[in-house]
């Protein structure tokens, strides 16, 4: 039954996929700390368990069509288009929308990290561009890449699973870096944690957060 689902049995192109995914993702994220390594380690198993079923087996629709009855006469590669029953068409729009949050995912990390990277240059607190809408751009760029890649474009069991889990894991060490940040930085810290949502920008703003327009 399997092997007539586009994508699946394709082991060669998994493997690669994987190797691109994490070497991008490490070359970015670039851990250090134990308390990196961790939540890179989470993101590790969210890009293998993403992409070995993408390409090599649907583990997670052998699940649902085993355990819980899914109609096994209609399924197709992806999980939306297979639960929807919308076929090939549900599966290039949600292809398309998790590219276009991926790809946006990406801008903003890069050019979060940018930012940051010239304010440190400086020794300063760096509270413009990106920076005026969230405290972490960085980390919102990856939640909306996962999001889009693993849980719009092609949800599994372990993605949809681990994506709460990541974000979790990146807030506690968000918290912990903010920590650092108030020893060097005191009262503007201060001042601006209280104006700057951590992740999610404040209604209104999205527009602007993601065309980098003024608010």
């Amino acid at each position: 039954m399997f092997e007539n689902i586009a994508h699946s049995g394709a082991w060669s192109l998994a493997v690669i996929m994987i190797v691109i995914a994490s070497w991008i993702f490490y070359r970015c994220f670039a851990p250090k700390t134990w308390r990196e390594w961790a939540s890179a380690g989470i993101v590790q198993a969210f890009i293998i368990a993403l992409y070995a079923e993408m390409y090599g087996f649907p583990l997670t629709i052998y699940f649902l069509v085993r355990f819980f009855g899914m109609d096994s006469s209609n399924l197709n590669a992806n999980l939306w288009s297979s639960l929807l029953g919308v076929g090939e068409l549900g599966m290039m729009i949600s292809m398309v929308l998790g590219y276009l949050l991926l790809f946006v995912g990406i801008g903003i990390f890069i050019q979060g990290w940018r930012e940051l990277y010239r304010a440190r240059q400086q020794n300063q607190l760096v509270t413009t561009g990106f920076y005026r809408f969230v405290r972490h751009p960085q980390y919102t760029g990856l939640f909306l890449g996962l999001f889009g890649e693993g849980v719009v474009h092609w949800p599994t069991l372990f993605s949809v699973g681990l994506f709460p889990i990541i974000v979790l894991a990146y807030y506690l060490l968000s918290r912990n870096e903010e920590k650092k940040v108030l020893k060097q930085f005191g009262d503007e810290y201060r001042a601006y944690i209280l104006k700057v949502p951590m992740f999610i920008p404040r209604i209104g703003q999205w527009q602007a957060f993601v065309g980098r327009h003024e608010a």
